[in-house]
C-alpha cells in the first residue's frame, strides 16, 4: 500500500512539473498539423545538449546570496524547533539527526528543483512523498511523527516561498509560536504516561479505584489522577497498569 501512495505521488510529481503542457496538449496538436516542420524540430535533443553544456560550465549561477539566507533561516528555526522546544519537553536526542538531515535534505531539493523551472506542485509532490517514509526497523510515535512533519513542512516552506525575508521570518515563527503554545501549560496541562507492572491484584477492581490510586501515589510519587488496568496475569497476581499524571 505504501508502495503504491509512493508511485502515486511521483505521478502527480513528474505531471507537476509542467502543468501547462496538459492544459495545452490540444493547441499543440492542433500546431503541428498546421506547421509539419515544426514537429521535425528535435527540441527535446536541442535542450538535453543545452543543459550538458550549462552542467561543464563552472559557473555559481544557482547557490547565491538568496540561497544561503534561506538556508541559515530555515536551519535556525529547526534548531529552536528541535533543541528549545522538542528537546525541552521530552529530553530526547533520539531524533536530532532524523529532525535536522530530513529538513536539509527536503530544502536543498526543492530550492534546487524549483530553479529549475519546476512548479510548486512538483515540490508538493516530493513533500508528499518524504512525508510518507517510515522507519521499518524502529516505531515512531504519533508526536515524533508530527514533529517530523513539522521539520519537512519548514524546509519546504524556506526553500519555494516567494515572499520576502522578513515575511518568511514571520511565518517561521508564527509555526514555532503555535508549537510551542501547543506544548507549554497555557492551554492544557500536559498529561504524562507510564506502564506500572502492579502486584496486588485485588486492588485493580473498580470499586477499589481510589484505594489503587493512592497506593500507586506513595509508591512512585507520581501525581495520578486516573489508570486504566492492561492485561492481567492471575497465576503471578500481577497487572499491567497505565497510569496517568501531570508534570
Amino acid at each position: 500500500m505504501l508502495a503504491k501512495l509512493i508511485a502515486t505521488c511521483l505521478c502527480l510529481c513528474f505531471l507537476s512539473i509542467h502543468p501547462s503542457h496538459a492544459l495545452n496538449a490540444a493547441p499543440d496538436s492542433v500546431a503541428r498539423e498546421d506547421n509539419p516542420s515544426a514537429a521535425s524540430d528535435n527540441v527535446p535533443e536541442k535542450k538535453k545538449k543545452d543543459g550538458d553544456k550549462k552542467f561543464f560550465d563552472f559557473k555559481v549561477d544557482k547557490l547565491t546570496g538568496a540561497f544561503f539566507a534561506r538556508l541559515l533561516l530555515d536551519l535556525l528555526t529547526i534548531l529552536v524547533l528541535v533543541r528549545f522546544i522538542y528537546y525541552r519537553v521530552y529530553k530526547n536526542e533520539e531524533f536530532f539527526f532524523t529532525f535536522l538531515v530530513f529538513n536539509l535534505i527536503i530544502f536543498l531539493i526543492t530550492y534546487l528543483l524549483n530553479k529549475v523551472d519546476m512548479s510548486l506542485g512538483a515540490a508538493f509532490g516530493l513533500f508528499a512523498v518524504f512525508s510518507m517514509l517510515k522507519y521499518r526497523t524502529e516505531g515512531i510515535s504519533a508526536r515524533e511523527m508530527t514533529y517530523l512533519f513539522v521539520v519537512i513542512s519548514i524546509g519546504l516552506i524556506s526553500a519555494v516561498s516567494k515572499g520576502t525575508v522578513l515575511e518568511l521570518l514571520l511565518i517561521n515563527s508564527l509555526i514555532l509560536g503555535f508549537v510551542y503554545l501547543l506544548e507549554s501549560d497555557l492551554l492544557m496541562k500536559r498529561e504524562l504516561q507510564q506502564i506500572i507492572l502492579y502486584e496486588d491484584i485485588t486492588l485493580i477492581k473498580p470499586e477499589k479505584e481510589e484505594q489503587l490510586i493512592a497506593d500507586l501515589q506513595q509508591r512512585t510519587g507520581l501525581k495520578i489522577h486516573r489508570v486504566s488496568v492492561g492485561n492481567i496475569d492471575f497465576l503471578k497476581d500481577t497487572a499491567l497498569i497505565k497510569v496517568y499524571y501531570y508534570e
